[in-house]
């Protein structure tokens, strides 16, 4: 069907055919009338690197001397190396068939959280809250600059008021701590404070 779509000449068909009961590839190029092809002409590069290799329609099998004579079949020797110590996982399954826990790594883990937990200073709360009640009036002042004051007002005072009572509490739980500190102190357990 394609033959005929493609409109070829009998001579082009029947040799399409012969190719094809030969198990030989097809040709690039069928001339059209004779069973000779035309010579082709010197070209001046080489034709080697021009043109890939043509490949055979039959598969060529290499024996199996010559498979095995390459390096196809050899492996790698195995190099063991370790990768954990194991004194210490021995201590570790000795604690945990003695006590049933795995002592070590909850004494590992919580030296690790201890020690983040030292290095990072905690931020002062108080302070976060005087920035955070700084940024909302500038804000504010920028927007009534710009003449959009009306539309922010109530929004940027009520998180105002929000952040000054937050304040509020942190700084009546600092004076309650230090009142303690300092009935502590004396041994009576009064205070100057009322």
């Amino acid at each position: 069907a394609m033959m005929e779509e493609s409109k070829l000449t009998r001579f082009q068909r029947r040799y399409l055919m012969d190719c094809v009961k030969r198990g030989d590839t097809l040709p690039l190029q069928c001339h059209p009338t004779s069973s000779k092809e035309p010579v082709p002409t010197a070209p001046a590069f080489s034709p080697a690197v021009c043109q890939p290799s043509r490949l055979s329609a039959k598969p060529h099998l290499r024996p199996a001397k010559v498979c095995q004579a390459g390096d196809a079949y050899a492996r790698e020797k195995f190099k063991p190396q370790a990768r954990r110590d194991l004194e210490k996982e021995k201590r570790r399954l000795q604690n945990i068939l003695a006590t049933g826990k795995d002592v070590v790594e909850c004494n590992m883990k919580q030296t690790l959280v201890h020690t983040k937990e030292e290095e990072i200073p905690e931020p002062d709360r108080f302070e976060e809250l005087v920035n955070e009640v700084q940024e909302r009036k500038e804000f504010l002042a920028e927007m009534e600059a710009l003449g959009q004051g009306k539309k922010y007002r109530r929004i940027i005072l009520t998180e105002i008021s929000q952040k000054m009572r937050e304040m509020e509490i942190i700084d009546k739980r600092r004076s309650k701590e230090v009142r303690e500190i300092m009935t502590k102190d004396f041994p009576d357990g009064k205070s100057f404070f009322p």
